[in-house]
Formats: structure tokens, C-alpha cells, sequence
């Protein structure tokens, strides 16, 4: 059955890193895609990285932007992320700002968030998440 899935910044680091979970949570039929705030979080990834690194990381960034559909920030995910920012300051739980956007881009898109760290995005409403630590 095929899932439609948001790819948090965390698990595109791991799978960088080691191909950790890649295959036992994504199967060929999902629906994959990031929000537009992860393809500024890699960015920032490649910019910071030393020599040795930078055009391995810069290869993999624009791998991911070639295969993976790149969902903007636009006034559904606005009216999203104002829901969050309220429940979020209501519980008093503060959480990362990319972390809001992306679950924002999450519900506003209807996907499931695969994240390397569940935990920020635990108790957010409407947000499922799948923490791929789990499953490895």
C-alpha cells in the first residue's frame, strides 16, 4: 500500500551517513517528498562542510532535489504552521522552527514525517511520525 511521506532533514543525514533504514521504511510505491525548508537545512550542510566533504554532500543534496518532489511553503502550509505555533505555545512546548515548518508542510500535504529524531515532532496534533531509529 503505497504511503505518502515527508523525509525530515535528521533521516536524510543518517542515510548520508550510512544508508541506515533507507530500505526497511520506504518502499518503491510510497509517495516521497521534503519540504522546502530541508533543501535550505542540506544547503547550509554542504556550505559548512570541510573540503574533504563539501562536493560529496553537494552531490547528495542535489540527488535528493533531482528525485525528490520539493513541497513549497506556501498559504496551506501557512495556516498549518499558525495551528502548530498556537498548540505549541499553548502546551508550552517550545519546538525548532524548521521542525514546525516542516511538520506544517507535513499536514498541510497530508504525508507522515520520517524523521532520525521523532521526538520533535511527538505531540504535535495532526502529525504522524515514523522515528526510523525504531526500525533499525
Amino acid at each position: 500500500m503505497s504511503r505518502l511521506l515527508l523525509l525530515d532533514t535528521t533521516f536524510l543525514i543518517d542515510t548520508e551517513r550510512s544508508d541506515a533504514g533507507l530500505d526497511e521504511l520506504i518502499d518503491d510505491d510510497d509517495d516521497v517528498a521534503i519540504a522546502a525548508i530541508t533543501v535550505a537545512e542540506l544547503l547550509v550542510g554542504v556550505k559548512l562542510a570541510s573540503s574533504r566533504y563539501r562536493q560529496r554532500r553537494a552531490d547528495y543534496v542535489e540527488a535528493i532535489r533531482s528525485t525528490v518532489s520539493v513541497l513549497d511553503y506556501g498559504t496551506n502550509v501557512a495556516a498549518e504552521h499558525a495551528e502548530l505555533l498556537v498548540a505549541v505555545r499553548r502546551a508550552g512546548s517550545p519546538r525548532g522552527a524548521h521542525d514546525l515548518i516542516i511538520a506544517a508542510t507535513a499536514a498541510a500535504s497530508g504525508r507522515t514525517v520520517v524523521a532520525a529524531d521523532g521526538s520533535a515532532f511527538e505531540n504535535l496534533p495532526g502529525i504522524d511520525v515514523i522515528d526510523h531509529r525504531d526500525h533499525t
